[in-house]
């Protein structure tokens, strides 16, 4: 698809094109076209994580009088790969995505990781391309507009926490978590974790780390013991 596109999507105009390429371009893309002259988009995520973590830390502290643990936790539950993933895909961003031909049909956890680095990269691209000021109304203009869902729901409590203050009120145990298997190349290994109450393995999540992995975990459990 012609990247004009993805700027009307996204509301955004770049002047140089080439960086709005460049952040939805995988790794796995140039693996299989040697001739490609663009660059992938691990860099642009690497300043675009950076700059997302300080316009939402900035935006929160102005418009939230709450305290330094509370207004972490709403930082991570904005800022996580999921909650970036499903912008990603509202904004299309998907289609846009050059990946290789084995990284395409991937719909799972994997898919959810590109769209959520993609997403961190298109606000490294908009930073680079026309400056702070541009990059914060974007991400406040996307993102922000998500903390009203997230409040009600719950979602910034970290589920992890939240399973190991259910078990011990119920059962009076500590819930233990276990890497059951790790597997993949060194930069994109893959974890998968049982979390266990007692002697019973309550449930299993898989994630690109093995903190990512747990929190599935956490999560999973909390849907399989009906705890909330």
């Amino acid at each position: 698809m012609e990247i004009q596109g993805l700027e009307k999507k996204i509301g955004v105009s770049f002047s140089r094109k080439e960086l709005l390429q460049e952040a939805v371009t995988h790794r796995s893309y140039l693996n299989e076209r040697p001739s490609w002259t663009g660059a992938h988009n691990e860099r642009l995520e690497f300043l675009g994580d950076a700059v997302l973590e300080l316009v939402v830390t900035k935006y929160l502290f102005e418009h939230y009088q709450h305290n330094e643990g509370e207004l972490t936790s709403f930082r991570a539950a904005l800022v996580n790969a999921d909650t970036l993933a499903q912008i990603s895909r509202e904004l299309g961003i998907n289609d846009f995505l050059l990946l290789s031909k084995g990284e395409s049909k991937d719909t799972g956890r994997g898919r959810q990781e590109i769209l959520g680095n993609a997403f961190e990269a298109l606000v490294g691209a908009i930073y680079l391309d026309a400056g702070y000021d541009q990059a914060e109304a974007f991400i406040v203009r996307i993102l922000m507009p998500k903390l009203d869902e997230i409040l009600q729901k719950g979602l910034h409590r970290d589920p992890k926490s939240v399973f190991q203050e259910q078990a011990q009120a119920r059962v009076g145990v500590t819930p233990l978590y276990k890497v059951l298997k790790e597997w993949g190349p060194d930069h994109e290994k893959q974890f998968l974790a049982g979390v266990f109450v007692g002697e019973e393995k309550v449930a299993e999540g898989r994630g690109f780390s093995k903190q990512e992995a747990e929190v599935q975990a956490a999560q999973e459990a909390l849907k399989q013991k009906g705890w909330k």
